[in-house]
């Protein structure tokens, strides 16, 4: 990543407001540039400004992209790049209170006392958490704010995890507020992109929804901002600025003064200790779920194959979870021991049989899988922690006669797909979904009496602070999936039952626990940050790590946790090393930092990688 400038002075024949897009000349290159503020003409020479747009960034705009700036320790540039200003000149028409009439949305939402309740308590908190079990009628609460917000012509952004979420939530929302509600992802095609942006400078859109880039869109005259499945990790950015969209949602509730409702099944512990929760218990659905476990490692034995086949003999549907894609994660030599790992990477490569590849899922560097092992030519490779594709081929292989379909992110690749899927399921012309995190993410199965959830102790042992509430939540999000409509029996392969069967039905416990956990270690309680350092050469990223590591030593106020070597060393054929910071206060974590950061260093605010 080129590494960002420090503002620039050019001049104009004409004050330009602050906050302006502009086109400057930087290097004999054209770019765009946004203007900061005007001062004294310097003594040096200084470029003119070479146009200026009608686009403009807000004064709110501006104050946000500089916290995001500051506290990401990012430059003013990289947080701008995130916002999308507005129109100048173009006022929306929710701006002069919207003169459409609203009416048209007179609540057909029928609730039930408690979620009136629900509605109560979030009406009386700036920002809260619901806390409802799957099921319990979350999204029916959020719509209703929405109506709410529309009586007062106020605008509401609607936040989602991710693009596979919101086919159906979407659906959901236009069938009742129409043309009220835009969509706003990635996957939109240019013209859909236009037409959406249309009506969000217009103010005819009223409910944005979308992924965390809707946060950012020009969004004047605001009411509301609801972060569905808050606890969801597709809210923290990867790329810089490293940012988190269930908290800038939050900043944003402080700065614009709106109303923040951040909502779950399965809360993170920093929003369930931070802020005043709503509980709702129990679900629309009167089903019952048996959870059986099943002592074994990742694999498809003859108790979960038996289980499949009384399913279909019923003529019901089942749903399988991997937390692993392709066939296989790795692959081994059966006789020396000798691992394929990623030529770039020091990570094993995944194998996909159907392409005939091993692939990285780090850097995409694939490579035909190898008949004998390149160490000792022997023809005994074995792989090992099943993925989706290979319980996909196990699965066909023993119900011939039966629907299976791969439910990830090498299959879905297109929100036309993902419709295609779910519709193909709801229609019970797929009999038995095998899938990762996606098979979780708030879709509505109708039919499904089993799920066999796989790989839970894989994620309960990983190197992570969270590792406890990443594996539960996700066993609970996945068997949420089932007995929606009818009993459902969820199989569960773990030799943690002792774990797993105390909080299953009890979060709220495990909350409690885990509070008492991490007191004055870990997040709540304390604040974190990773600093990265990667280079083609290993020894200028470890010399990086080394200044910026004696560096902090003097810093006041600040742990280092650890530093040395990533877990994962090499990715895309960069040697990586990191420093891990612990402190009370973020902001002296920020002063620490800005006093000691050499220019390789990657700075990560609130991490939620540590692999």
């Amino acid at each position: 990543m080129s590494s960002p400038l420090n503002p620039l002075t050019y001049h104009a024949s004409y004050e330009i407001k602050a906050g302006t897009k502009v086109a400057i000349s930087l290097r004999n290159r054209e770019l765009f540039g946004v203007v900061i503020s005007v001062c004294e003409k310097p003594e040096f020479k200084t470029s003119e400004i070479l146009e200026v747009f009608d686009f403009v960034y807000s004064s709110q705009q501006m104050k946000l992209a500089q916290f995001i700036a500051s506290y990401y320790i990012s430059s003013l540039g990289d947080a701008l790049g995130l916002l999308v200003p507005f129109r100048s000149g173009i006022h929306s028409q929710a701006e002069h209170g919207n003169e459409r009439n609203f009416d048209e949305w007179a609540s057909s939402i029928k609730l039930s006392d408690k979620q009136v309740d629900a509605v109560g308590f979030l009406n009386k908190h700036k920002t809260a958490l619901l806390f409802g079990d799957t099921g319990s009628g979350k999204t029916e609460i959020y719509m209703k704010l929405f109506e709410q917000m529309l009586a007062s012509s106020k605008r509401s952004i609607f936040l989602m995890p991710e693009i596979s979420l919101t086919p159906q939530m979407g659906t959901r929302l236009q069938e009742h507020f129409g043309d009220a509600v835009v969509m706003y992802h990635s996957k939109l095609t240019p013209k859909q992109k236009k037409v959406a942006m249309k009506k969000i400078y217009d103010g005819s859109a009223m409910i944005i929804a979308g992924p965390r880039s809707a946060l950012f869109l020009p969004v004047d005259n605001l009411g509301l901002i609801v972060v569905d499945e808050e606890h969801d990790d597709s809210y923290k950015s990867s790329s810089r600025p490293r940012y988190n969209a269930r908290d800038i949602a939050i900043y944003m509730g402080k700065l614009y003064d709106v109303k923040v409702v951040l909502g779950s099944a399965t809360p993170s512990l920093n929003s369930y200790v931070n802020f005043p929760f709503i509980r709702l218990k129990g679900g629309h659905f009167v089903s019952n779920k048996t959870f059986i476990y099943e002592k074994s490692s990742e694999k498809l034995s003859p108790i979960l194959l038996s289980a499949i086949e009384k399913t279909l003999k019923a003529k019901e549907q089942a749903i399988v979870f991997l937390p692993t894609r392709a066939n296989f994660k790795y692959l081994q030599c059966g006789d020396c021991g000798h691992k394929y790992s990623c030529e770039f990477c020091s990570i094993g490569m995944s194998v996909h049989l159907k392409s005939r590849a091993m692939k990285c899922h780090y850097c995409n560097f694939t490579q035909a899988i190898p008949q004998v092992c390149s160490e000792c030519s022997s023809a005994n490779l074995v792989s090992e922690r099943l993925g989706t594709a290979e319980a996909v081929k196990n699965i066909s292989e023993v119900f011939s006669e039966s629907a299976v379909e791969q439910f990830d992110r090498d299959v879905i690749t297109s929100q036309s797909k993902l419709k295609k899927a779910l519709k193909r399921f709801n229609d019970k012309e797929t009999d038995i979904l095998v899938g990762t995190q996606m098979l979780s993410k708030g879709h509505d199965y109708h039919g499904v009496t089993l799920a066999l959830v796989l790989g839970m102790d894989n994620m309960l042992n990983m190197g992570d602070y969270r590792a406890r509430e990443k594996a539960l939540s996700s066993l609970i999000q996945v068997s949420g999936r089932s007995g929606r409509k009818k009993d459902a029996t969820v199989f569960i392969q773990s030799f943690n039952e002792d774990f797993f069967s105390k909080f299953l039905n009890d979060y709220d416990a495990f909350l409690e626990e885990e509070k008492f956990f991490r007191q004055g270690l870990y997040p709540p309680f304390k604040k974190l940050c990773r600093i990265l350092f990667s280079h083609k050469n290993g020894a200028k990223a470890r010399q990086e790590m080394d200044t910026m590591y004696y560096a902090l030593l003097n810093a006041p106020n600040i742990e280092i946790v650890g530093f040395g070597k990533c877990a994962i060393e090499r990715v895309a054929n960069k040697y990586r090393f990191e420093i891990l910071l612990r402190s009370s206060k973020s902001t002296d974590l920020i002063k620490a930092i800005l006093m000691t950061k050499v220019p390789l260093a990657e700075i990560d605010m609130d991490p939620i990688e540590f692999g």
